[in-house]
């Protein structure tokens, strides 16, 4: 029985699918057992427990052979040391306590002298666990470069925002970044040690870079030309306040992680190597493979309420999951969801694009103008789509019969954009349309263009969905179709 604590997190929640794939018997501790609803598969389990209440954490220890220790408290307050400190000792006394093997626990690079506290904070937990007398294998990482981890998603924020950055000294720290793919392969590596002492091991990419380096690695994938302006007398705490109004949600950890980077986090022992068969990427390949995992994320499964609902609403220009921007809107249809799909296969090209076709017709003659493609394309086929087809100013990402629709822009814009139909049925027979526009924004001028015209994305959008609505109860009449509307 394997124990994974942190399973909602960036890093625990990638471990928990990699385990799972490998067959795993898992155990998810979380203090909100909830939010892993529809996660797990059916080898796995959630269980309430938390690290700062002993008593709690018998049950999910028990029969424990291996425990995944994921548990960090710096975006808990001021008092985040003491209650680091307080988790593991009441952590690593249950492992004991209940027989555990082994703890595997995730730590932080950078030599002793001079550690902020937020990387003090990590080594000192890793001796705590040690401490209880359970072996302990330390994995030591520096940024990890995936959606979700916080010091990646604070720069991308930075890339995202900021044309020109006034840069403090930490820009040029060393470091030695890892793709999160390869943090979690080291993690599930863990599983075929030999039994034995504690060990730490530090890991790290291929490359040692400064963070400049990463900025401009992030800013290269994403298309944007972005300027550092270097300025030694940022210290930590004008720093950390330069953060919190540039990337306001990081104020509140903004000198914890500013102290951090002002620390170097490069790999100097290189046991990892030998003991474990992970060849980690470089800072080109590992930015690259976040972007792109990050893409199949955002394209996995359809859109539901449920999953818009994970997101921020915005006052205006819709709901915001990560950095994408999103209008959905659904209609309720009284037919199957094959009837349902038929006007969505058949959208664009001779057929038009339903309602406002003019608008279209519009944009299109303003991406010509631009230099795009335009919306004079058509289409392959008038009745059927396939991945890779054209379909005017769009192409087909993917097409699951009856189910999905998802289409690319490939017109001029200040971002990438994504229009997808999501057709599920219903316990009465009927079924749910849903149309989901998704806008990655390139930087300040794709938000401006994002906020400035959705007023007329959500008209456009909504006629579309409507129509649709009313061409698929026209063509199946025979059938008794009807349409309500949310």
């Amino acid at each position: 029985m394997i124990l994974l604590t942190g399973a909602t997190g960036c890093i625990g929640g990638r471990l928990l699918a990699a385990l799972e794939e490998r067959c795993h018997t898992l155990r998810c501790m979380t203090r909100r057992p909830a939010a892993l609803a529809g996660r797990l598969g059916p080898r796995s389990e959630a269980v309430h427990g938390d690290c700062l209440d002993p008593a709690s954490l018998q049950a999910p220890l028990a029969g424990v052979d291996t425990a995944y220790y994921l548990v960090h408290s710096m975006g808990g307050g001021a008092d985040f040391e003491a209650q680091d400190r307080a988790a593991a000792r009441n952590f690593g006394a249950a492992a004991r306590s209940a027989g555990v093997r082994r703890i595997v626990y995730v730590g932080g690079l950078g030599a002793q002298a001079g550690l902020s506290r937020h990387l003090r904070s990590r080594h000192e937990t890793g001796e705590l666990l040690r401490e209880a007398g359970v072996p302990v294998v330390e994995l030591r990482s520096g940024i990890v470069l995936g959606a979700g981890s916080l010091s990646f998603e604070l720069i991308r924020a930075l890339v995202e925002r900021l044309p020109v950055m006034v840069c403090p000294a930490w820009v040029r720290t060393p470091t030695q970044p890892i793709a999160l793919a390869d943090l979690v392969a080291y993690l599930v590596a863990v599983l075929d040690l030999p039994p034995g002492e504690s060990r730490v091991f530090e890991v790290g990419g291929a490359d040692v870079v400064s963070y400049a380096d990463i900025i401009r690695g992030y800013a290269r994938q994403r298309g944007f030309r972005r300027w550092l302006i270097p300025v030694p007398l940022l210290t930590p705490r004008l720093s950390s306040l330069w953060l919190g109004l540039t990337t306001p949600v990081y104020a509140r950890v903004g000198r914890e992680l500013v102290d951090g980077l002002r620390t170097a986090t490069v790999a100097n022992d290189d046991a990892a190597r030998t003991a474990f068969p992970v060849r980690p990427l470089g800072l080109r390949q590992a930015m690259e493979r976040a972007v792109d995992e990050e893409d199949a994320v955002f394209a996995a499964g359809p859109w539901t309420e449920a999953r818009l609902s994970a997101g921020a609403a915005l006052r205006w220009g819709g709901v915001r999951v990560r950095t994408r921007l999103i209008h959905s809107c659904a209609v309720d249809v009284a037919l199957p969801p094959s009837a349902a799909f038929v006007p969505i296969r058949r959208i664009g090209g001779a057929n038009g694009w339903y309602y406002g076709d003019w608008l279209w017709r519009l944009r299109g003659l303003v991406d010509r103008l631009m230099g795009g493609v335009g919306m004079g394309r058509g289409r392959r086929d008038a009745e059927h789509l396939a991945a890779g087809d054209v379909v005017d100013c769009w192409r087909v990402e993917a097409c699951e019969p009856d189910a999905r629709l998802r289409l690319a822009a490939e017109m001029k814009l200040p971002g990438r954009a994504w229009l997808q139909f999501d057709v599920t049925p219903r316990e009465d027979g009927g079924a749910t349309v849903r149309q989901t526009a998704v806008f990655d924004a390139a930087g300040l001028a794709g938000r401006a263009y994002w906020h400035a015209l959705y007023p007329v994305h959500v008209v456009l959008f909504r006629g579309l969905l409507r129509s649709i609505a009313r061409r698929a109860a026209t063509e199946a009449r025979a059938a008794g179709g009807g349409v309500r509307v949310h």
